[in-house]
């Protein structure tokens, strides 16, 4: 076993939960991905720098990154079109991933709205009722049906649309659409934009590396102004506009003694049918005959944050964990849909009686039982693989469970309204006290922190040592994912953390109004909620009238998906700087290196940086949004934070 090689769990992970998990992973000789990773070394650094091209059959071709060998492919691509090709076919693969969840999220709203869809019914009529108002759609004397069938075939053409704009694009601000018209990246059509990426990639089509990357930032914009806006509007339609709602996290909410179940992925058109599920008296009634006390359900990955966020389900734990949680040996059922999926999982699940069920017809995987899941039988579905569950906890054993029991609370459900509600109050609801706040200096800005795990820094270490660095400089912090998972394990997520962690203005502003200084705003998707809250800051006034000129900030320290390249260009060409902990495989070329850490900003008024060390990268992020701050000529007197450790000390001396 690898890891048995190096027992420094500190360098492999920040969480404690985990690092027992990994100590006794290697007792049972059971393999994660940090075993694959070092049996990986020395990973390919051709691919690394993005010098590899095998998109025909003349090569694959690779660049000589010191100028002794080649110089071009053998059809004459040079470094700058070999990596400015490869990253459009990862943005268009990332855009690809999160609209297509966005395009089933609209099928089932329609689903539902014809009465096709068994469990599924319209819970947010508010939000549906102003989406319609945005699409032009007349909702007089029509019933809610009705307007959602509208609603959703309008959308629907979004995808396959052939001329015009995207509609969610259209709630950008205006300086900033004029700004991608201009450089011709306005999105249209969802699918039209991402096939016409792969095209451009083809041997023999795009190879200026410049017209490569906007080409990439237009599927990317579609993604996150589009797919991915349209799967946050019509999750909350469907499902009920999230509320905060306190919870808990980590691997400890595995209960020994339940019918343990994970619901794992991305869709919540899944998860939320296991909810319901969970509460049928015939399977609570199985459940009993069975011994357990109860089902457990956690959630790990995006799916755990789209249950948390509307139903208070705990998480198990973020993306790297889905193999500690099934050593375990506690967990009886794992069910999983798409995306962030280790095919190992059905091997792994072969030492215990862990049955890990897969849904999806997009995805299957090798020694896991298929549970074909659709919305027209969504509950019927949850209600199997619930039974199957419990029929594994009949044949557990229990001594073979190992459960952590660290856990930790967190408050997640912020959305753009409710983050309204929360500043202003019910009867007042607006961004106004976040403006506000802004300009009289006591929060410094706003930072958005979100992404993946990546087994090349320590678990969950890139995420929590920024995110602690940031509101300790008074910058309020929100996040999605699997970042937004590892910082609510590490308790930066309630109240209370804002006493022990946040700068004295930040802190103020959270004790005032009731929050944590770091905000859980959904699952990766949710993104989108993000832009639209920048959006309204733009609007509510005195920040300028461009998500260009507000004091925030980006960053995903740890990512590792393509999904998260897609992001990191949109967000970035939406105006906001963003910091990526990981570089981008495109350091072989210095062309595409240069645009999109340098003249990027000049076209969109943001732009990408990488840096690996969270808290020089959160120091990065904190200088931007200081310039930010002197171009809007705020107040740039912030008073540095004090150490705890110091004030309690001079507290203490001064009582002597």
């Amino acid at each position: 076993n690898p890891m048995a090689k190096d027992k420094d769990k500190n360098r492999r992970s920040s969480d404690p939960a985990s690092q027992e998990m990994m100590d006794y992973s290697v007792e049972q000789d059971y393999e994660t991905a940090w075993d694959r990773y070092e049996a990986q070394q020395p990973q390919c650094d051709f691919g690394e720098l993005g010098l590899c091209c095998k998109n025909c059959m003349l090569g694959p071709c690779r660049i000589d990154p010191f100028g002794d060998g080649p110089q071009k492919g053998v059809c004459g691509a040079t470094a700058d079109t070999i990596a400015a090709r490869n990253l459009t076919r990862h943005a268009a693969v990332g855009a690809s991933a999160h609209s297509d969840h966005g395009r089933d999220i609209v099928h089932t709203l329609l689903m539902a709205a014809q009465g096709d869809a068994e469990g599924y019914e319209i819970k947010y009529e508010e939000k549906l009722e102003k989406i319609a108002d945005e699409f032009g759609i007349e909702r007089e004397d029509k019933d809610i049906d009705e307007i959602a069938r509208e609603v959703a075939e309008v959308a629907m053409a979004d995808f396959g649309r052939q001329e015009g704009e995207l509609r969610p694009a259209q709630r950008a601000p205006e300086a900033v659409k004029e700004r991608w018209r201009e450089q011709g990246v306005m999105p249209g059509g969802v699918d039209k934009d991402i096939v016409r990426s792969l095209h451009e990639t083809h041997i023999g089509v795009n190879s200026d590396a410049e017209s490569l990357i906007k080409t990439a930032i237009r599927a990317s914009l579609g993604d996150g102004w589009g797919g991915s806006m349209y799967a946050t509007d019509f999750t909350d339609v469907l499902f009920g506009g999230p509320e905060p709602i306190k919870a808990e996290a980590n691997l400890g909410v595995i209960n020994p003694d339940a019918v343990n179940v994970i619901v794992h992925g991305h869709e919540p058109t899944l998860s939320e049918m296991i909810v319901a599920a969970a509460q049928d008296p015939d399977i609570k009634e199985k459940v009993k005959e069975a011994g357990a006390e109860d089902i457990q359900l956690a959630g790990i990955c995006c799916t755990a944050n789209e249950i948390l966020m509307r139903h208070g389900i705990p998480l198990a734990g973020n993306f790297l964990q889905q193999e500690l949680a099934l050593s375990t040996g506690a967990v009886d059922g794992m069910v999983v849909d798409v995306q962030c999926i280790f095919p190992t999982l059905g091997e792994l699940a072969q030492c215990f009686s862990t049955r890990v069920m897969s849904t999806s017809p997009k995805a299957k995987f090798n020694g896991v039982e298929h549970v074909e899941f659709s919305e027209e039988e969504g509950l019927s579905a949850a209600k199997k693989i619930l039974e199957n569950a419990i029929e594994s906890f009949k044949e557990r054993n229990p001594e073979e469970a190992r459960v952590p029991e660290h856990q930790d609370d967190l408050v997640a459900g912020y959305t753009v309204e409710s983050i309204f509600d929360t500043l202003g109050g019910t009867y007042r609801p607006l961004f106004r006290p976040l403006n506000k706040a802004i300009m009289d200096g006591r929060i410094r800005g706003v930072a958005g922190v979100v992404g993946c795990n990546n087994v090349k820094q320590a678990h969950d270490s890139g995420h929590i040592e920024m995110v602690k660095e940031l509101i300790r400089h008074d910058v309020l912090v929100v996040q999605t994912g699997c970042s937004a998972v590892a910082c609510g394990k590490a308790g930066l997520m309630k109240p209370e953390a804002a006493m022990e962690h946040a700068g004295d203005g930040l802190r103020e502003v959270c004790e005032a109004v009731g929050i944590a200084p770091v905000l859980h705003v959904g699952s990766c998707v949710d993104n989108s909620r993000i832009l639209l809250a920048c959006t309204e800051m733009v609007k509510e006034g005195g920040l300028g009238d461009d998500i260009a000129s507000l004091p925030v900030a980006g960053a995903a320290p740890e990512w590792m998906s393509e999904k998260a390249i897609t992001i990191a260009l949109y967000v970035a060409s939406s105006g906001i700087y963003t910091l990526c902990g990981e570089s981008f495989p495109v350091m072989g070329s210095k062309k595409v290196r240069e645009y999109l850490t340098d003249g990027m900003e000049e076209d969109f008024g943001g732009k990408l940086a990488f840096e690996r060390d969270p808290v020089e990268g959160a120091h990065m992020m904190i200088d931007h949004i200081d310039g930010k701050r002197k171009e809007l000529k705020l107040d740039d007197m912030m008073n540095e934070p004090v150490e705890r450790a110091e004030k309690v000390e001079a507290a203490a001396a001064h009582s002597s």
